[in-house]
């Protein structure tokens, strides 16, 4: 457990960890590819490890050194394993791992940890099934250990209501080595990491606004050609610290080479929308991604705000620690269209009503969110994590705002995608 009381302010610089939903595709997309590739400040968690190790698993050749990785790839040639793959706690592994897989003249099987192994999985194994590949687990295929016996696919349209970008990228990869084109339809655009990094690679897409939202069109038996992916800061680990500067006066800091992509800077256009004093600075593009310094300082008391569904996929990890900035602003926020976040590492709807209720807040629940009274501090309480890294983070930022003594139950998980989330508080002067 970690004890936490009240921080006065934070100043100063900050590079927070690599993008994790880069750095899965970076080392991933790498081994498809033909040729070497090489991966620059790769984030080193958790999560991010399950891939490499799945990936040797299959054959890869990986040379580490430091955050620097040296890729040899596969061209979509890859060994049968002789063990399961454990993907650990990560769905992005998992999911997009099926999609390689489902690609594959062998048989492999695939599981994770105790969370992982209760997510669902049918929204992509559905679809991998129409395409061709033999797939089955728990549940009827929706529940973890999953096996895939791979091998000869179709193109096929898929309408992903969802906008789910994990189901996408691995349709996405499947149809790289199908015959025909394969469409993904979202009413939204999730995510586009996989596109961007696809075109990177050497990959024709083709992207469209339908009637019915976004499409994303690829051609069959495309290779991926050896590149240089360079791994920008993650959004989503940024915006603890930026919650925490925009909630403790005389803050000020200014956090280096943040991923700014509009799929993903949603909690960014929020604390504007709030009034939080928030800009970007050396705006650039690095490895076809929009990158930014990103400056942000104390802005006084911040006003209510509600988050539409057609929102949430450019915040759907940040909503916990968007939970606890609304929770010290002026009226009522809402936050609705968010039912995915039932069935992350935790179901994170209950994990963050029943942490604000014991801080002191006014929470109304619903199936796909919730409301949120503000209140002018909260106090300090005994906060259960459910083992959830983004929980674990957010909470502490409220326990940094609060007054008296705020406890974490299991502070360690942040492993997953934050390893130093901790010392990177003490490096700004908090006392953790």
């Amino acid at each position: 457990m970690i004890k936490l009381t009240k921080v006065g302010s934070v100043r100063g610089e900050l590079r927070t960890p690599s993008d994790k939903s880069i750095s899965h595709r970076a080392v991933m997309f790498s081994s498809l590819a033909e040729g070497v590739s090489y991966v620059y400040n790769w984030l080193e968690s958790a999560d991010t490890k399950a891939t490499l190790h799945i990936l040797k698993s299959l054959g890869t050749k990986v040379v580490k050194k430091g955050n620097h990785l040296k890729v040899y790839g596969r061209g979509y040639s890859f060994l049968e394993p002789s063990t399961v793959l454990d993907a650990k706690n990560s769905g992005t592994t998992a999911r997009l791992m099926m999609g390689v897989l489902a690609t594959q003249p062998f048989f492999s099987t695939i599981t994770g940890d105790k969370s992982l192994r209760s997510r669902p999985m049918l929204r992509v194994v559905e679809p991998l099934r129409l395409m061709g590949a033999s797939i089955d687990g728990r549940e009827g295929g929706n529940k973890l250990p999953i096996s895939v016996r791979g091998g000869k696919l179709k193109g096929v349209s898929f309408f992903n209501k969802k906008a789910s970008a994990q189901v996408k990228s691995a349709l996405l990869l499947a149809g790289l080595r199908a015959d025909g084109y394969t469409e993904v339809l979202e009413p939204v655009l999730s995510r586009d990491h996989t596109e961007r990094m696809l075109s990177a690679f050497g990959v024709r897409l083709y992207q469209m606004e339908g009637e019915s939202g976004h499409v994303i069109k690829i051609e069959g038996f495309q290779n991926l050609k050896a590149t240089e992916i360079f791994c920008p800061a993650d959004p989503s680990s940024t915006a603890f610290f930026l919650a925490l500067a925009v909630l403790t006066s005389g803050s000020d800091l200014l956090l280096k080479d943040v991923l700014v992509n509009p799929t993903r800077d949603g909690f960014i256009r929020k604390l504007k929308e709030m009034g939080a004093h928030v800009s970007y600075e050396n705006l650039r593009e690095l490895s076809r991604e929009p990158v930014a310094d990103v400056y942000v300082r104390y802005s006084g008391r911040l006003r209510a705000v509600e988050v539409k569904p057609e929102e949430v996929p450019s915040l759907i990890d940040e909503i916990p620690v968007l939970a606890v900035v609304m929770s010290l602003a002026e009226g009522v926020s809402k936050v609705r269209g968010a039912e995915e976040l039932r069935v992350k590492e935790s179901d994170r709807i209950k994990a963050v009503v029943e942490n604000l209720r014991v801080m002191g807040v006014k929470v109304e629940e619903y199936k796909d969110g919730f409301e949120i009274e503000g209140t002018e501090s909260l106090k300090g309480g005994f906060v259960k994590t459910y083992g959830d890294h983004r929980i674990a983070m957010a909470f502490s930022v409220a326990g940094l705002t609060a007054q008296g003594e705020t406890i974490i139950d299991n502070p360690q998980c942040v492993a997953v995608s934050y390893p130093e989330f901790y010392e990177d508080l003490r490096k700004l002067g908090c006392s953790v």
